[in-house]
């Protein structure tokens, strides 16, 4: 296996070597798509046997599927009267489902022995990314639908990635876990809210219909995989191995639909979008550190709530874009932010876990 990994590892950087010679020599960016997918490609096969890119694996699969979307999105837009865009609200509920066999009742104990950094980690959640996303909303200028979409992606939960990059980065798992967990919870009110307060200048927001929505596709997921948890979960143990497989397929197969859905749009706004996206993101994780640490929490805490501010659910986002028909605008902050997201926070949790925790030192 270790001579494949390498033949792929090199036939990645010759794939790649080859997508910028059609770049330079004028045959056009369309012509870059074969090699520049097959260079990820390779790259995320061979990268397995390599510790330092094996962990940026997910990452990198991440980058093949807005790859496909941005080089052929005439395959994943519509076959006959079918529009590939109805597969969102179903992928994000089995993503929401597979979490909910993740969960059980043990996880809501940290509210009860944490309840200080609990409420300190949700009441930054849910303040620091949505008024930064409405300042760079107003900033930045963007037009109506693409500003709300970045209000909407600072006002849904934090994402399920969280939870692995705060084990990664030896934060505390048990308050990370609880904070996604309460965040998702309280999603039906504070998305609609934070939308209405927000981002109602700019579309329209109706509340109700969104609290419903938000409902449909978080909720009852979570709540269905929570019984079957508690119910086989002891009979059936590859549950557990198998569904992060499909939720990860899920994610990828999502963003293929959404990228296709607003190429164009993302073509001429994509670069402006990108940069926003980077400055949201990394300074809720900047704000959500040292919030913490002005407010007294310990080292592992200030970096569970780092991550948790900076890392959002973009299927939410993306669903609920979907649900207002306007998944090729409102949309496309979401399927900027969840390549962006997982490349920062999977070098922010891989650089913390080799600094030593402050109390240890």
């Amino acid at each position: 296996m270790e001579k494949i990994y390498k033949f792929l590892l090199g036939s990645s950087a010759i794939l790649g070597l080859l997508a910028l010679g059609t770049l330079l020599f004028g045959k056009g960016i369309s012509a870059m798509g074969p090699f520049v997918i097959g260079s990820l490609v390779c790259l995320a096969i061979g990268g397995l046997g390599n510790p330092k890119i094996k962990q940026m694996a997910f990452t990198i699969w991440i980058f093949v599927a807005v790859t496909v979307g941005m080089f052929y999105p005439q395959y994943f837009q519509k076959i006959g009267d079918f529009k590939f865009t109805s597969l969102i609200v179903p992928l994000i509920q089995l993503i929401m489902f597979t979490m909910g066999t993740e969960m059980s009742l043990k996880d809501f104990e940290g509210v009860i022995k944490t309840p200080k950094a609990v409420l300190i980690g949700l009441v930054c959640h849910f303040t620091i990314m949505p008024l930064l996303g409405f300042s760079l909303a107003k900033g930045f200028g963007f037009p109506p639908e693409i500003a709300a979409g970045i209000i909407l992606i600072g006002s849904v939960p934090s994402g399920v990635s969280s939870n692995v990059l705060a084990f990664i980065a030896k934060a505390n798992l048990p308050l990370s876990i609880t904070i996604a967990t309460l965040s998702t919870l309280i999603s039906p009110i504070m998305t609609p809210f934070l939308m209405k307060i927000l981002a109602g200048q700019f579309v329209e927001v109706d509340f109700m219909k969104m609290m419903l929505h938000v409902i449909e596709i978080i909720i009852l997921p979570v709540v269905i995989g929570l019984v079957i948890n508690k119910l086989i979960r002891n009979g059936v143990k590859w549950l557990q191995a198998v569904m992060p497989i499909i939720s990860m397929i899920g994610i990828l197969m999502m963003l293929i639909v959404i990228v296709s859905a607003g190429r164009d749009n993302l073509l001429n706004i994509g670069p402006l979008l990108f940069l926003a996206s980077m400055i949201h993101h990394s300074t809720g994780y900047l704000l959500g550190y040292w919030s913490s640490r002005w407010l007294g929490l310990d080292e592992a805490t200030c970096r569970t709530i780092s991550l948790e501010v900076g890392m959002q659910n973009g299927g939410l986002a993306s669903g609920i874009a979907l649900q207002m028909g306007k998944i090729a605008t409102v949309g496309l902050a979401s399927a900027i932010s969840v390549p962006w997201m997982t490349i920062s926070g999977s070098l922010l949790a891989n650089w913390w876990q080799h600094q030593p925790l402050k109390e240890q030192k």
